[in-house]
């Protein structure tokens, strides 16, 4: 299949905070790709994730919007600044 993204993914291994809304606590997650345009994320559950949240990264703060999901991982796509 080939690969559709505009910017390749680089596979990382990263500590990064899932920001709901400034007041809700942050959900912890795992990055597992990363590029220009979005991620690959390793969460404990997709279930009850919003549609778009921010991405907190090596004190970086991105804000994203979900492009799929499965069980325990969720690939989000950067929305531009």
């Amino acid at each position: 299949m080939p690969d559709k993204r505009i910017s390749p993914r680089a596979r990382v291994l990263k500590s990064g905070f899932l920001s709901l809304s400034d007041k809700a606590p942050k959900l912890a997650c795992t990055v597992c790709s990363l590029s220009d345009t979005g991620a690959a994320l390793r969460v404990s559950t997709t279930f009850g994730l919003p549609q778009y949240f921010d991405l907190i990264v090596d004190g970086m703060r991105r804000r994203c919007h979900t492009q799929w999901r499965t069980e325990n991982k969720i690939g989000v796509a950067f929305e531009s600044t």
